[in-house]
């Protein structure tokens, strides 16, 4: 496998993104852009974009701005938010890979809010098929009851108010994972309970539009044990996507040989014999290889339920 390949990516507000663009040998099967859980760095991802390459896929992994390599020298005050990692640099990265292999397969595999964001991109429409992991539009009332108040606390108290005093979220610091842009940080801490209430009304028939766009069929992985992605929460997410086909699949730690994975888990090189060889039926055929586990998910509440109905999936760019 050849060594990755140092990339900018334009964005279209003028910022450029840095990432590594990952080759494989020989005929390709389509390119992957792998996009990050909020305050993760892109590297952490590499193993897997390499693991790709090995297997056909040429990968696009990139740091979001105001994260990892695409980190302004000051971050305090950037005025960066959430809806820009999709808006502007998603959007960005699917140029960018389709500029690189104009007629090739699209691909994208998307870890937590990098798995909901695509739909706030105009390019999402060139997206042709989309693996998500714990990806999710997540409201406080989801937590797992056991877990509601600690993790209201952390993230809807806590953080808004260091974020206001320090003008940014220093989460380096205090071990949470990466430093955030306050902007990011808020949207997170004051999401309400759909995302489009959190934009401007003139803004919102137009993002739902863009959700809706997107055709690209989605297969979303959850593990009983991710207290960060329940179920519910990722319905909710799926359940913008209303012109997608979308499969629902809810495995257990024991399912890929494991007694414990989270919300992080996956991809950790340790799961290279089990989940990732796995992901490359869905990547490389549309082929669900938990076709068994894919009905075994709570059901939603409400007109939310019907929204989030799954519909059987075609495959797409074989």
């Amino acid at each position: 496998m050849r060594e990755p390949e140092e990339v900018e990516i334009a964005c279209a507000d003028g910022y450029r993104l840095r990432g590594h663009l990952w080759r494989t040998d020989g005929s390709s099967q389509g390119t992957v852009i792998v996009n990050p859980a909020t305050a993760v760095l892109a590297r952490y991802y590499h193993y897997y974009a390499g693991f790709l390459a090995q297997n056909g896929f040429d990968a696009l992994t990139y740091d979001y701005r105001g994260i990892g390599l695409s980190r302004p020298q000051r971050l305090r005050g950037c005025g960066f938010r959430w809806s820009d990692w999709g808006e502007l640099d998603f959007d960005a990265a699917v140029r960018f890979a389709k500029t690189h292999d104009p007629d090739g397969c699209l691909l994208v595999v998307g870890h937590s809010f990098g798995g909901f964001l695509p739909g706030l991109a105009e390019s999402a429409v060139l997206v042709d098929r989309m693996l998500t992991v714990g990806a999710q539009y997540a409201w406080w009332r989801d937590y797992a009851p056991h877990k509601r108040v600690p993790l209201f606390v952390r993230w809807h108290v806590f953080m808004p108010v260091v974020t206001a005093l320090c003008g940014y979220f220093p989460g380096r610091r205090l071990g949470w994972l990466e430093d955030m842009p306050a902007g990011v940080a808020n949207e997170w801490s004051f999401r309400r309970a759909r995302m489009e209430l959190n934009h401007p009304p003139d803004r919102r028939d137009a993002l739902l539009r863009r959700f809706a766009a997107v055709t690209a069929p989605i297969l979303a992985v959850t593990l009983s044990d991710d207290e960060y992605a329940p179920p519910v929460a990722v319905k909710r997410g799926l359940s913008y996507y209303k012109s997608a086909e979308r499969a629902f699949v809810h495995l257990d730690p024991a399912d890929l040989g494991h007694s414990a994975i989270g919300h992080f888990g996956l991809f950790h090189s340790r799961h290279t014999d089990g989940f990732w060889k796995q992901s490359l039926a869905w990547l490389a055929e549309g082929a669900n290889p938990w076709e068994r586990r894919s009905d075994d998910i709570a059901p939603m509440r409400g007109r939310e339920a019907e929204r989030a109905e799954p519909v059987p999936l075609r495959a797409r760019c074989t």
